[in-house]
């Protein structure tokens, strides 16, 4: 018995501790009551008793005689997988980008983000580079300006016309990244608590951007013709959302696309609940036509526009942007210059410039459009023989959304091919709801390599 009420103290401990770590409880804050806190955990008195003494005698809390118990002191670092119960840290969002980000070559990687690097433009990004030697001193030497590369804001603007936005290069604000954009606007429109709605499946690193912002995910089923427009409704009436977070075009990780209808109920319903959506446009450049966008049809007064190059560019060259309303980003601009003192690297900034104005860069995105139908083909082919039949067959882009056959665990099927040294995705890192165990999703264009199949075979026989 006395060492289950040992147990039981250290639980009520570590309750308290993760409150501290995901800050819902800051310093100076008032712990619950003893009685109160006793019903929650459903310990007794005395053992709330104990676990508050052992943490004032640790000094993380501390006894106001008459008054209760208060946090004391500086709080720990926040880390971000102790906000949330931590899932299989081998599947985890941040495991999968790790090991991504710092796979060697010998790794494959039909799990990643991003094209092969002889894909990109490669020979378009050294005649800039070269240039760029000649350009003036204050290029390569100082800060960039608070809104970034006039000229480069202006060729967006440029490209958004096309589109039907009618936006200045004014409403354009250029970031450091596609993830920065969106970490600027959770600082500016989120509060810890708020409500965020995203797809199921999404991005797995919008999950984990808002988890580092303390944010509550909610997670609306993903169609074919894009987020399940009812349940998106209920969604917005049950949850009251902060924001929406989506990509439209070439969905990740389904690879689907908006369809008219569902866009137009979506805005309706952003509309009517004062909901803000965010759309990351940055697979836009490898659609055969323009599908439909948000941001197009609300004229960025409730939808905000962010992308980046990274995908159809280059993901060394960091630059992303942000579109929205006119005082939304002159807000924006003052949180950019508080956390990065001004936009993002001139050099960056003028790399990408020269590439976007290259006669060549249209025709190196129709190559790419025309090389990933291609590999789009063979990998559905080969796949398919081994049993994993894609959800869909996408309009464009490099991923494949597939389901595994006999109800495989695709976590188990990502360990086994870990050990054969290729790299995968498991459905659950993109799923809120935790419901999509037997998917994977398949990069087509890093599965030129034969060995992805001979792995991924031995690897579903493994995890069967």
């Amino acid at each position: 018995m006395e060492g289950r009420a040992g147990t039981r103290t250290g639980e009520v401990m570590d309750a308290i501790r993760r409150k501290m770590a995901s800050r819902a409880l800051l310093p100076g804050d008032k712990l619950p009551s003893i009685r109160r806190f006793a019903t929650a955990m459903g310990v007794s008195p005395s053992t709330v008793v104990e676990a508050y003494d052992r943490l004032a005698a640790e000094g993380v809390i501390r006894s106001r005689p008459g008054s209760g118990f208060y946090v004391s002191g500086a709080l720990p670092p926040l880390a971000v997988a102790e906000v949330e119960p931590r899932p299989d840290r081998a599947v985890d969002p941040f495991w999968v980008s790790r090991q991504s980000l710092d796979a060697g070559a010998e790794t494959l990687k039909p799990g990643c983000g991003w094209l092969p690097a002889d894909w990109m433009p490669n020979a378009a990004l050294r005649r800039a580079i070269r240039r760029l030697a000649h350009a003036d001193d204050a290029v390569l030497a100082d800060y960039g300006g608070t809104r970034g590369s006039p000229a480069l804001r202006r060729l967006l603007a440029r490209q958004f016309a096309e589109e039907g936005i009618a936006a200045g290069a004014d409403q354009i604000l250029l970031t450091g990244s596609g993830t920065q954009a969106i970490d600027l606007i959770c600082r500016f429109l989120l509060r810890p608590g708020d409500v965020v709605l995203v797809d199921d499946p999404c991005y797995f690193n919008f999950q984990a951007l808002l988890r580092a912002h303390q944010a509550r995910i909610v997670g609306v089923p993903y169609t074919r013709a894009g987020p399940d427009a009812a349940l998106f409704a209920a969604a917005l009436e049950a949850h009251r959302p902060r924001l929406y977070i989506t990509n439209s075009a070439l969905h990740n990780p389904t690879g689907a696309t908006l369809s008219p209808q569902t866009a137009h109920r979506l805005l309706k319903a952003a509309a009517a609940h004062d909901v803000t959506i965010v759309e990351d446009d940055i697979f836009a450049g490898f659609e055969p036509e323009p599908s439909p966008r948000l941001a197009v049809l609300d004229g960025l007064a409730q939808v905000i526009r962010i992308g980046s190059f990274s995908k159809t560019l280059s993901a060394s060259i960091r630059c992303g942007y942000i579109a929205a309303r006119p005082d939304w980003v002159e807000s924006l601009v003052d949180l950019q210059v508080a956390t990065s003192f001004g936009g993002p690297s001139p050099v960056a900034a003028d790399l990408i410039l020269a590439v976007l104005s290259d006669g060549s860069y249209r025709k190196h995105l129709e190559g790419l459009r025309r090389r990933l139908a291609r590999a789009r083909r063979e990998a559905a082919e080969r796949l398919e023989a081994l049993g994993l039949r894609p959800w869909l067959m996408p309009r464009g882009g490099f991923y494949l959304w597939c389901g595994l056959p006999g109800g495989r665990d695709a976590a188990e099927v990502a360990r086994a091919a870990l050990r054969g040294n290729v790299l995968l995705a498991p459905g659950n890192v993109f799923s809120v709801s935790q419901t999509a165990a037997d998917h994977l999703r398949f990069n087509v264009a890093q599965m030129t390599d034969p060995r992805v199949y001979e792995v991924l075979a031995r690897a579903l026989a493994a995890g069967g």
